[in-house]
């Protein structure tokens, strides 16, 4: 026994060994490979007169990217196995197209979306919002794509020309909601499953308890989801300038006007006046030649792409004038859990220690809380609003800015602030409290495996390997409960309402934010620079800057993700962009149910509130 630990210990030495010896290579080369690209100019991006911005964006388009580890990143994208979705900053966009505006050198916009992936409506109206004024500077936008996804095709609405392949479709066809239910599948495996809730629309658990959704949430997302595609119609059909009734017709009407196409849907999307022609890519090529001329190497139209005009435009590390007053921007994505997070999750000590650096900071004079959460632990957003409110009494306001969604646990932590603004299509509201509890004696039993003993209390010994005492279930309903009115006097209180207001528009339903804004759950409808605009106002700030605090990265961190943005480090690892490949619709949609089955199992890793108490939305993710 004692030589096979020897041998397991020498072979784990072994390996580690290895691991080092290669990543300090790779560290070393890394290293000479920046001296040497600094020293050159090689790397540098020059834009030419009369160039074409090629809007080519690539990803999920996100309020704050997801912290990656910049080395293992670079290698996972060298050796192609980076599972991970790229993302695309919001305001990395939107900076972009102003910049574009105002740049003489920039006479055209072309807007190449194929690998731009969904979008939440909130985020693709402030995209149009850019373009409107791009446009608004005498400058064209032409769009261009094989085909077009609904987010997509919301994009290529702005553009003055949109063309698209001769083969290629529009894929608009409104929103949905089907989460998947587990019932049936927790009972094969003998899984009991203790659910506690309050509120008639907290339907959070019902893909624990149902096999299918219930009429109270049918009811709820069915209202929520026509006001969100209200939106997306009324914008687009603005755009193209035709009635909203011509993509939001019935399966009969469509099939007829299709079968008139002969089932050709680039025809089909001609004659709707949704694309304005029909090219290839070489035909599209050609006419930009002759819009804006050809580049330096002589093979296509003279161009500057998003990534390298970012480039030219923003600096590498962020950089605050200590003379100046600010205005602070937190930012608060994805669900909230307990304990600390890097950037793109929200934990409730890293997410309110960013708030506390804020109150901290002296040149500091308001914050924007900029959320796009569906929420999570109770104790967690608990936490993050006692910042909120110490903010308050540090005499700095704050403004809650929601963008795509800010509901249940996203609304508990909006609810201190002095002002909430959010999007007309941000979805807010699920005021409820749920809590679940599984246990697998039942599962074990099958297994032949069982627990038994003693205890010096009634109390002591709970375990998921044992069945839920009946009256531990009773002490966890009445903390649900307590927690539920806890949750309605801290939005009565905010909000200047009873709690009998609020438990009205409660129950864990979701409201669309202008539906919210005139149930007084919402101030004001706006986007980010709008909040920014009220904090100064609050803080009576005429000259101001505006800062983001994040999260400090460590030396190493900062080393390395500056070293990995050298274009001779990126070309010495071979990082390439995704290139879109061609996929069945088989392969594309086997692909989507067990991303998602992922999804619904990676999530069980946020339940980890302390005393097992949630105000989350889940459904509030899935209208993206």
């Amino acid at each position: 026994m004692i030589l096979i630990k020897k041998f397991f210990q020498m072979l784990w030495n072994g390996l580690n060994f290895s691991r080092r010896l290669i990543f300090n290579i790779l560290f070393v080369v890394i290293i000479i490979s920046v001296i040497v690209g600094f020293s050159s100019d090689d790397g540098k991006v020059i834009i030419t007169p009369g160039s074409a911005l090629v809007l080519n964006l690539s990803g999920q388009i996100v309020e704050q990217e997801k912290y990656v580890d910049p080395l293992e990143a670079a290698i996972g994208d060298s050796m192609g196995q980076n599972d991970e979705p790229p993302e695309v900053l919001l305001d990395d966009v939107i900076n972009v197209i102003n910049d574009a505006a105002h740049n003489p050198k920039i006479s055209v916009m072309v807007l190449a979306l194929q690998q731009m992936q969904n979008a939440h409506l909130n985020k693709l109206q402030e995209i149009g919002a850019a373009l409107t004024e791009f446009k608004a500077q005498g400058k064209k936008i032409i769009a261009t794509g094989d085909s077009y996804t609904q987010a997509q095709y919301y994009l290529a609405a702005y553009a003055d020309e949109i063309s698209m392949h001769p083969y290629g479709w529009v894929g608009v066809e409104g929103y949905a909601m089907y989460p998947v239910y587990f019932k049936d599948a927790l009972e094969k495996l003998s899984i009991s499953q203790h659910i506690f809730r309050v509120g008639t629309f907290k339907s959070a658990v019902e893909p624990f308890i149902r096999n299918d959704m219930s009429d109270a949430a049918k009811l709820a997302n069915k209202e929520w989801l026509g006001a969100l595609w209200l939106q997306y119609k009324t914008d687009v059909a603005a755009q193209r300038n035709f009635d909203i009734s011509n993509f939001d017709e019935s399966m009969t009407t469509f099939l007829e006007k299709f079968a008139a196409q002969s089932g050709d849907s680039g025809e089909y999307a001609l004659k709707n006046g949704w694309v304005d022609n029909l090219k290839t890519k070489e035909e599209v090529r050609q006419d930009l030649i002759k819009l804006v001329g050809l580049n330096a190497e002589g093979k296509s139209f003279n161009q500057v792409s998003f990534s390298d005009y970012l480039s030219t435009i923003k600096m590498p590390f962020p950089y605050d004038n200590p003379l100046t007053e600010k205005v602070a921007v937190v930012v608060a994505k994805g669900n909230i859990v307990d304990g600390k997070r890097k950037a793109g999750e929200i934990g409730g000590d890293s997410t309110s220690a960013l708030l506390r650096k804020a109150r901290l900071d002296d040149k500091v004079k308001a914050v924007v809380l900029r959320i796009d959460s569906g929420g999570g632990s109770m104790f967690a957003s608990e936490l993050i609003r006692a910042e909120v409110l110490a903010l308050k009494a540090a005499g700095k306001p704050v403004i809650a800015s929601m963008s795509s969604v800010a509901a249940s646990g996203g609304y508990w932590i909006a609810s201190a602030a002095n002002e909430i603004w959010a999007a007309p299509s941000t979805i807010t509201g699920s005021i409820g409290i749920f809590g679940t509890v599984m246990t697998f004696e039942n599962s074990l039993a099958r297994l032949g495996v069982y627990s038994d003993g003693v205890s010096t209390t009634e109390m002591a010994g709970f375990s998921p390997m044992r069945e839920l005492n009946p009256q531990l279930g009773n002490m966890i309903q009445m903390s649900i409960e307590r927690g539920y009115n806890r949750f309605l006097t801290i939005v009565a209180e905010a909000r200047g309402m009873s709690i009998e207001e609020v438990d009205h528009i409660a129950q864990g339903r979701v409201w669309i934010a202008t539906q919210a804004k005139e149930l007084g759950l919402v101030d004001h409808l706006g986007n980010k620079q709008d909040a920014i605009e009220a904090a100064a106002k609050l803080a009576s700030l005429d000259h101001y800057d505006v800062i983001t605090v994040e999260q400090t990265l460590s030396p190493r961190e900062l080393f390395m993700k500056e070293f990995l943005s050298n274009a001779h480090v990126q070309s010495l690892i071979a990082i390439e962009p995704a290139q879109a490949t061609i996929k069945t619709s088989l392969q594309t949609n086997i692909k989507s149910v067990v991303h998602q089955l992922q999804q619904e199992v990676t999530s069980l890793e946020d339940y980890n509130d302390p005393n097992g108490v949630y105000a989350r939305c889940l459904v509030c993710n899935l209208a993206q």
